[in-house]
């Protein structure tokens, strides 16, 4: 009985060793074809890499005059009625009445979407826990706007249903619309046009295309600059991707 408990206990053993052995070799499969990189250790690079670019872009775009005093991102008046208020800015009598109003208007706009950038993070944040091994490697690899466009997909629906009430509610603070009316009723009055854009909405795409923007300035920073790469396993995973260009 004891020698048939011995032969059973080693063939378990042995089955076990072989099991380890297969996983090793797996492991070592994989640091051999992505270069001394594992696949864990690239997607928690790029989660890394991620955080870090999602906390810099939205914190930067997010402060008082992210937007408003920065010539890359600023939202201006909507392009219809932009000629118009360049005419109204040129005439002295006509910047007297209406200057201020565009002045209030421009700058609700644009504290609007920096009102709304603190609640980017976190959805941000999410679709970055959820990616798996495959998309984090095919990211690392897939050269510059590659975690950008990523994020894009897989987090644009979610923010605009979110940026939309959080504008709306930053514009009306502000009373955004009150100026945007009579200003797009003067407009039509004056021209015989229409103009229909909807401010709420017409924010909210500005500010989704600026923060996309921002967050690919500072995936290209880590991809680019080593200085970037703050942590060790972030310096192992892009000198690897480095390499493979």
């Amino acid at each position: 009985m004891k020698k048939w408990s011995l032969i059973l206990g080693l063939t378990i053993t042995l089955t076990s060793c072989d099991t380890l052995l297969q996983v090793l070799g797996t492991a070592n499969e994989v640091l051999s074809e992505t270069g001394g990189i594992t696949e864990g250790e690239a997607a928690d690079g790029l989660k890394q890499a991620l955080t870090k670019g999602v906390g810099s872009g939205t914190d930067f775009l997010g402060k008082t005059d992210g937007f408003l005093k920065n010539a890359a991102y600023k939202i201006l008046m909507p392009k219809e009625v932009r000629d118009v208020e360049q005419k109204i800015r040129g005439n002295v009598a006509a910047n007297l009445i209406a200057g201020k109003h565009l002045d209030n208007l421009v700058t609700a706009m644009n504290r609007g979407a920096e009102g709304a950038m603190a609640e980017a993070k976190p959805i941000f944040v999410n679709a970055i826990k959820q990616m798996t091994i495959k998309d984090a490697i095919n990211i690392v690899t897939g050269g510059d706007g590659a975690a950008t466009n990523y994020l894009k997909s897989a987090t644009s629906a979610q923010l605009k249903e979110k940026f939309l009430p959080i504008i709306k509610n930053s514009l009306d603070k502000v009373n955004a619309n009150d100026i945007w009316t009579p200003v797009s009723k003067g407009y039509n009055v004056v021209t015989g046009k229409s103009v229909t854009t909807d401010l709420n909405e017409y924010v909210t795409e500005n500010a989704m295309t600026a923060l996309f923007s921002e967050i690919k300035s500072q995936e290209d920073k880590i991809r680019s600059n080593p200085v970037e790469r703050t942590t060790e396993i972030l310096k192992k995973v892009f000198a690897y991707a480095d390499s493979n260009k």
